[in-house]
């Protein structure tokens, strides 16, 4: 596979255009690991493969190239709900961004049609089926398209966890594209999946760029599961009113969880394949609106889930791969903070996912490697679950990576959860005595009453309760009984023969426990105290949690006014420092990570009215102090600054700059407030009537104050807040001159 190394960096003055970019629409200053290196290849069009964890950033570094190289790139996504999800996201940060799908409205497809008449667009969203029809094909050479982005690249090899036949077409791309650049991104790829889409796609000198795959802010617990319900309810119980995904194996089980916690005062849904289209769109808005937190499903609940702010992941049941398991428990934690992730894992899940994958094998006609290959990634899993060793580590071991860290503080073995059963050694001698002592003929249910001390008819009928391993585990109850079995045979010592009713049978190492040569470790099945990380305590710090509660029903009723999920207004990571930093002021907001110009100007004077009279009723203190990152500067000039600073001298309306330069309002409210603060007009009239600038000054004068909104408050609310700034800031430039 061609390399590269990830160390190259752009040019100080190049680096300051895409920062600039990225605060002008993210309101981000800084970037994360990788992302500079990867916007880069983007920005030079020189093909790549990105591969950076779920909630890594993947999506920036396809999505600021197009801006700041002044074209329209496209990307290929798998699914419309992911894509519908990304365009509203983007467009609420003033991105110009569409989608290409089959649900769109008439209107929508001639609001299309229109944008790319007039190239408003920087990033075109399509599917891989539509991308490829001939038609569209001859539309997109038409455009002289440079750059073509795939999401979810994995799905083009067979040896990925998620493999697509329609992904396979893409190798096509360089025939039809041969000046345009491939960027390929996934978050989850070992090294061989890696080398498979270079080639699938014909990469052409790549430049890889491989990410850290841990989340230090992902708390992993892998749990023997006795009472799948009781437990899974425990866990949704410590996120209370937070978003939690819980992933089961079969519809059935989607439905029955969904039920049993409902009865139980959680309010859920269940989501899977089989459900109607109408249903499980209700089911997925619902969730990303934050109207539902809780929803049961199988992994059909997928790609399509974006929502940043899901606190908690649970997998009732094994997941078939590790690449299943990072991404899925990827969906967790999107927005940086803590989040949990608990796996209830029993062996006889391998034995249903194997079940599953050959008859699904069958019904594809799937050559036998690829169900080989299947087999082989199910195995890893099964040992993930059986380890007793730190949770990060070996997930990054599995990709390759080395885990430097002693003790992650993040996971149920590194915080001291895990408890040992004691004696262990002795409990599974009894164990493989019992499957002797019944001629490695019976499979675990049976094998269990037997070490219960059953007393039933198959047990009298057969004289097994004669036996002298009768009732040696009569302390135990039927679950615990099968779980210690499966951790036998997740160990090697025990093995299933294959078919519909699997038998015990004893393997090589069990001779050697029964003999006292080999010691034997065993998880206590039941629940193990769970403790609070530093990480997630921190998280909290002052912040108010009432505010933060207050936020987030702003959020919502925002965003159900204008029907898009929730955390496209702003994350949870953007609620909590607004509730720590608690700004009654926009210039303070405006330092807040994740608020950029265009949601400052749109959402910042209904978030700041409601922060200053949450903290008025609460008697809190406002505008505490913000980390403000300091980013380099571009020596570049601004053409837009400049044409906005010429105009002004003239006396342009901020209309008339707005439709000059392209700028938003709040962003041209900066530039104006600075050059007055420079040049010192001798009026602001072009901008603010001499009347309104008359009755800011006396309200100022009148409340001995400088902040906004009380001489908001006190002007009835009818002067606009850019006003009032304009107004402050030019009476501070003319007084300082007296």
């Amino acid at each position: 596979m061609a390399d590269s190394p990830v160390t190259t960096l752009p040019d100080s003055d190049a680096k300051a255009a895409i920062l600039g970019v990225v605060e002008q629409f993210w309101g981000f200053s800084e970037l994360r690991p990788l992302q500079l290196q990867a916007i880069s290849a983007g920005i030079d069009q020189r093909d790549s493969l990105v591969v950076l964890p779920t909630g890594g950033g993947k999506s920036l570094c396809y999505q600021v190239p197009p801006v700041v190289a002044d074209r329209m790139d496209v990307v290929v996504s798998p699914l419309i709900a992911l894509m519908k999800d990304q365009v509203d996201g983007l467009r609420q940060n003033g991105y110009p961004a569409a989608a290409v799908h089959s649900n769109l409205t008439p209107r929508e497809r001639d609001e299309l049609r229109m944008g790319m008449r007039e190239n408003k667009f920087r990033l075109l969203f399509v599917s891989p089926e539509r991308l490829l029809s001939p038609r569209f094909l001859e539309y997109l050479k038409s455009q002289n398209v440079q750059a073509i982005s795939i999401d979810e690249a994995h799905c083009i090899s067979q040896w990925g966890h998620d493999f697509r036949l329609e992904y396979r077409r893409l190798a096509e791309l360089k025939q039809h594209f041969p000046n345009a650049s491939i960027h390929a991104y996934t978050a989850t790829a070992t090294k061989r999946v890696q080398g498979d889409i270079v080639e699938q796609l014909g990469l052409r000198q790549p430049r890889v760029i491989v990410g850290t795959f841990d989340r230090p802010n992902l708390v992993y617990r892998i749990l023997p599961r006795v009472d799948m319900y009781r437990q899974t309810l425990e866990v949704v119980r410590r996120h209370d009113k937070e978003a939690c995904i819980i992933y089961c194996i079969t519809r059935k089980d989607t439905e029955a969880m969904a039920e049993f916690l409902t009865a139980n005062g959680v309010i859920a849904a269940a989501y899977h394949a089989g459900m109607e289209k109408h249903d499980r769109t209700r089911v997925q808005d619902a969730f990303a609106s934050e109207q539902l937190d809780v929803v049961a499903a199988t992994v059909a609940f997928g790609m399509g889930i974006d929502r940043s702010n899901v606190r908690c992941i649970v997998h009732a049941s094994m997941p078939k791969t590790i690449e299943h398991y990072q991404q899925e428990t990827g969906r967790a934690g999107r927005d940086g903070l803590e989040a949990e992730c608990v796996l209830l894992y029993s062996g006889g899940d391998v034995m249903s996912w194997q079940r599953i994958m050959t008859m699904s094998a069958e019904r594809a006609n799937m050559p036998e490697d690829s169900l080989k290959a299947q087999f082989e990634l199910l195995e890893h899993m099964s040992g993930l679950c059986s380890t007793l060793e730190c949770r990060h580590h070996a997930l990054s071991r599995y990709f390759g990576q080395e885990y430097e860290q002693d003790n992650c503080g993040a996971c149920d073995v590194c915080l001291g959860e895990v408890e040992g059963m004691k004696d262990a050694t002795t409990v599974a001698q009894k164990v493989l005595s019992c499957v002797y002592r019944l001629g490695q003929s019976f499979g675990v249910g049976y094998v269990g009453e037997v070490l219960r001390g059953a007393n039933t008819e198959k047990v009298r009928q057969r004289g097994h309760e004669t036996l002298s391993t009768y009732g040696l585990l009569k302390d135990q109850n039927e679950k615990s009984i099968a779980n210690i079995i499966y951790q036998l045979v997740d160990q090697g010592l025990l093995q299933r023969t294959p078919g519909d009713k699997p038998v015990l049978q004893l393997t090589d190492g069990a001779l050697a426990v029964l003999r006292g040569e080999r010691e034997v470790k065993l998880v206590e099945p039941g629940s193990a105290p769970v403790h609070t990380t530093k990480a997630a305590e921190h998280a909290w710090e002052g912040v108010d949690k009432g505010l933060f509660e207050h936020l987030r029903e702003l959020r919502r009723e925002i965003a159900l006014q204008r029907s898009v999920p929730a955390y496209v207004i702003f994350s949870d990571a953007v609620l909590r420092e607004l509730a720590r930093v608690r700004p009654t002021l926009l210039e303070k907001m405006s330092h807040v990570q994740g608020v950029g110009a265009k949601k400052l100007e749109d959402l910042g004077p209904q978030f700041v009215e409601a922060i200053d009279e949450y903290c008025q009723e609460h008697e809190l203190s406002t505008d505490e102090q913000v980390e403000v990152i300091v980013r380099p500067r571009s020596n570049r000039p601004n053409p837009q600054k400049e044409t906005a600073m010429r105009m002004f001298a003239e006396g342009a309306t901020i209309e008339q700059v707005m439709s000059a330069t392209g700028r938003a309002r709040s962003t041209l409210t900066g530039y104006l407030v600075e050059f007055i603060e420079s040049q010192h007009p001798e009026s602001v009239q072009p901008w603010v009537p001499d009347a309104v600038y008359e009755r800011v000054v006396e309200a100022a004068t009148h409340l001995a104050a400088d902040r906004l909104r009380p001489i908001f408050e006190h002007l009835d609310e009818q002067v606009p807040f850019d006003a009032i700034r304009i107004v402050l800031a030019h009476h501070a430039a003319v007084s300082s001159q007296r």
